[in-house]
């Protein structure tokens, strides 16, 4: 079976309360997702969402008449035109849907199939006072969550650890808590310089006192010896969503550096690649369990491979209602993805990712 296109539909959600990440200084009005659409001769398309795909014109020529199944191809030649332009790995995502589809499998089963559910952690973007956060954490419990993310900006660590001490006393054990520093990265402009590897140091030490069960992205992801610095001291270390290359999540991972892998299989090193991504961090005794936040379809990407190549302790699940819910983040798709009363995250049992999009957003048809 031979590709035959590729081409991509975008759509925009207006976002009405505003959502207001701790990542990004400007709040969020618009919440926009480019639809990957793979076809082939064999009357099977594959769908993807992720990056923007924006300046992806003219590369379609390294697809388009090659074998569909021949993923190691495929793999390679994003990785090329990665190094020259963006992050493309909707294409992959779009590769494994027609897969799964053309034969009748989940993507889950492609990658091994081992679990059909994997617990979820509800990931929450917006800062708050830590008594919204407390009582936030009160409904995350209640929808049946047995963990939760919470989010720090680095000019008030102060708070996040008060946040921390009245969680705690809202929801005692409950929940396992997580909490992001976002200090590997920066938005386009955001020229803050990250804290230092002693404010680190000093965050993650007052932070143990509350249980967390891991401190996200500290430091920069090329501190290697910052980070090992601060693994060891009553909680993980995890970090690693955005590396660009198999090189640096490599690296991080010889070199001992997290105890929890996060690269997004849309966003990172791709899906094929975090097989070996998985397989190399068990060995050395460390998680694998990707970052999920972009949409619905990156969300359902993550959660087949983590599934299929063997779960994880908890997977993340973008949530942080009002301003961000499984509606708005799965604008793109027909129906949202949500966690059960149980707090589990079922991978969906139709072929290739299970999910189809919301043709009602485009202008004319294209399905």
């Amino acid at each position: 079976m031979k590709i035959t296109g590729i081409r991509f539909e975008r759509a925009s959600l207006q976002l009405d309360p505003p959502f207001c990440p701790n990542w990004d200084p400007t709040p969020r009005r618009t919440f926009g997702a480019t639809l990957t659409i793979l076809e082939t001769d064999g009357g099977v398309v594959g769908y993807g969402a992720g990056d923007d795909m924006g300046g992806f014109d003219g590369y379609e020529k390294y697809f388009i008449g090659k074998d569909l199944f021949d993923v190691a191809e495929h793999v390679r030649a994003l990785e090329t035109i990665t190094f020259h332009a963006g992050r493309y790995w909707p294409i992959e995502v779009a590769i494994w849907d027609a897969i799964g589809k053309a034969k009748n499998k989940t993507v889950a089963e492609l990658f091994g199939g081992a679990e059909k559910s994997i617990p979820a952690y509800a990931s929450t973007g917006a800062v708050m006072t830590a008594p919204e956060r407390a009582e936030s954490a009160r409904s995350i419990r209640d929808a049946g969550f047995k963990a939760m993310k919470i989010r720090v900006p680095q000019t008030q660590l102060d708070l996040g650890i008060e946040t921390l001490k009245l969680i705690r006393e809202a929801v005692g054990n409950d929940l396992e808590i997580m909490v992001d520093l976002n200090q590997a990265w920066r938005m386009p402009g955001d020229t803050r310089d990250p804290i230092d590897r002693k404010t680190a140091m000093n965050f993650v030490d007052a932070a143990v006192d509350y249980g967390v069960y891991w401190i996200e992205e500290p430091l920069p992801m090329e501190d290697i010896e910052g980070l090992k610095s601060l693994r060891g001291r009553g909680t993980r270390i995890a970090g690693g969503e955005m590396v660009r290359t198999i090189h640096e999540i490599r690296t991080l991972i010889d070199n001992d550096a997290l105890d929890v892998i996060q690269a997004d299989v849309v966003l990172a090193a791709g899906m094929d690649h975090s097989r070996e991504i998985a397989r190399r961090a068990n060995e050395r005794g460390h998680i694998f369990t990707p970052h999920t936040w972009s949409n619905g379809y990156g969300l359902a990407a993550n959660l087949h491979v983590t599934a299929g190549i063997g779960g994880a302790p908890f997977i993340e699940f973008p949530f942080d209602p009002p301003t961000w819910t499984s509606e708005r983040r799965d604008f793109l798709m027909a129906e949202p993805i949500n966690v059960g009363s149980d707090g589990l995250l079922h991978v969906p049992t139709g072929p290739g990712l299970g999910i189809e999009p919301n043709w009602s957003l485009f202008k004319k048809s294209v399905a």
